[in-house]
């Protein structure tokens, strides 16, 4: 589990002509489906999306990385080779709690445990994608999970000081620093 968890890191570029078939995506949100659900409500749904020309309809509607203000994403042959987009269903439940996060963290270890990797992305233009995927009213997008075979090194390593940001060394290697166990244990 450790090296599970270890290998999930955000990763931002893929390689993009290595597709992921819907039976594995689905077999990814099954994941999800299994995993714990506040009040076992289940207010979770899925839209799947491995085909080349959706996944290039979605890309201009996210932004990829906060912290590297230079950077305006992965270009072309690096983006993702699909798209799980994590949706609430309001007629199921009003507020999704964390499920959305248990979920995720699901699809992403079956990810990488099938040599994947992903990204969870939060900053999304929600409006306009519903509207350009005709999404039923009932769904809110919650996260869209950007899947793909990583085409990047990240490493982790201890937190020097005070400053979490990640960045991209001179090798574009991606580095996430982290704190120690020591001093998230009170």
């Amino acid at each position: 589990m450790l090296e599970l968890i270890t290998k999930n890191r955000s990763y931002r570029r893929f390689y993009q002509e290595i597709s992921i078939s819907m039976e594995t995506l689905r077999a990814w949100v099954n994941l999800a489906r299994l995993s714990a659900s506040g009040m076992n409500a289940q207010p979770l749904k899925y839209r799947l999306i491995n085909d080349a020309q959706t996944c290039a309809q979605i890309f201009p509607m996210l932004a990829w990385a906060g912290y590297l203000k230079e950077w305006n994403g992965p270009i072309e042959g690096e983006r993702p080779s699909a798209y799980i987009l994590v949706l609430g269903d309001k007629n199921i439940r009003e507020s999704f709690g964390i499920d959305h996060g248990i979920a995720m963290q699901s699809i992403l270890l079956g990810a990488v445990e099938a040599g994947f990797g992903g990204c969870i992305i939060g900053s999304i233009q929600r409006e306009k994608l519903s509207e350009a995927i005709k999404l039923p009213e009932q769904y809110q997008i919650l996260n869209i999970l950007a899947l793909g075979k990583p085409k990047e090194s990240v490493v982790l390593e201890e937190l020097q000081g005070d400053d979490i940001r990640y960045y991209r060394d001179a090798d574009d290697v991606h580095h996430v620093p982290k704190r120690g166990l020591d001093d998230l244990i009170v």
